[in-house]
């Protein structure tokens, strides 16, 4: 007996004996063969308690775990998957310099006016509708969407994982998609007006890292940071304003068609040739022919405001 009760107290689960194992001897050692006994049936509602909480444990364990994976999938959508990690284990995240990135502004041309002549909860479902739409194709291309604040969308690529020079094709290719997409968005309380996208991309060095510890943030620091801003700011609706670093890499891939905008002066960097991104080449082949309806865009992306 003495024997057995020290089985059951093993500090590994499986030397320790099951009911089934403990019931027989115990009716043998006291003689019992009445099934319908006090010792007996002591013993059945005990093994019934313990299966019933060993199925109560699995069943709080299946709903811990998918209540967790719910919980670390909204967590990747709020930071990198390689950041979240980190911090989910409690390790201090290092901010990292990155040589070469490609960055991606882009803004809503009059916004502030349609926001004037809007209610607030009819702006926010045209921002709800309008980046569902920008995320939905961002997912198709290796890029990582860094914040939206107001009706300012940006984008990054060549982090946190870092992807050779395929960054600044990443970044022109979905800018190509996006401007696409708003010729066919539709908003919903003035289904007549159509929004204007003024796009702009920059490729230069940049420090990124998590700032704060309530809601991190994943940010991006550097001079490159700011000139995507202001390729964006002074670029023209329905157009993608890309810097000469970023035409260097596009031309390096091939495959791309820009043109030429001519010297723009840029706060902070004084004058600088920029180009617009037009399209994207089939085959390589920087031959593109021109619709009715593009040359109709390119009449409304130089018309002014």
């Amino acid at each position: 007996m003495a024997n057995l009760i020290g089985r059951c107290w093993s500090e590994e689960p499986q030397d320790r004996p099951d009911f089934h194992s403990l019931k027989i001897p115990l009716l043998k050692r006291n003689n019992i063969r009445d099934s319908g006994s006090l010792l007996d049936n002591l013993l059945s509602r005990l093994e019934q308690y313990a299966y019933n909480l060993e199925a109560q444990v699995e069943e709080r364990t299946v709903d811990y775990l998918e209540q967790k994976k719910r919980a670390e999938e909204i967590l990747y959508m709020m930071l990198p998957r390689s950041v979240a990690v980190q911090l989910m284990y409690g390790e201090m995240v290092q901010a990292e310099k990155f040589e070469c990135v490609t960055i991606y502004y882009s803004d809503i041309c009059g916004f502030t006016g349609l926001c004037a002549e809007s209610t607030p909860m009819q702006v926010v479902d045209m921002l709800n509708d309008l980046y569902t739409t920008f995320d939905s194709i961002a997912d198709t291309f290796d890029v990582y969407k860094v914040e939206t604040i107001g009706d300012a969308y940006m984008v990054v690529s060549g982090l946190p994982l870092r992807n050779g020079d395929a960054h600044a094709g990443a970044i022109a290719s979905m800018s190509l998609h996006l401007l696409n997409a708003i010729k066919g968005f539709t908003i919903k309380h003035r289904p007549n007006e159509r929004l204007k996208l003024r796009i702009g991309i920059h490729t230069g060095p940049v420090v990124a890292g998590v700032v704060g510890l309530k809601m991190p943030r994943y940010c991006l620091f550097g001079d490159t940071v700011n000139t995507a801003s202001r390729m964006e700011s002074t670029g023209i609706a329905f157009t993608i304003h890309c810097s000469p670093q970023c035409r260097e890499l596009l031309d390096r891939d091939g495959g791309y068609l820009l043109e030429p905008r001519g010297p723009v002066s840029v706060k902070g960097k004084g004058e600088m040739f920029t180009y617009f991104l037009v399209a994207k080449c089939p085959d390589n082949n920087n031959s593109l022919l021109h619709t009715k309806e593009d040359e109709e865009e390119k009449k409304l992306r130089f018309r002014p405001d």
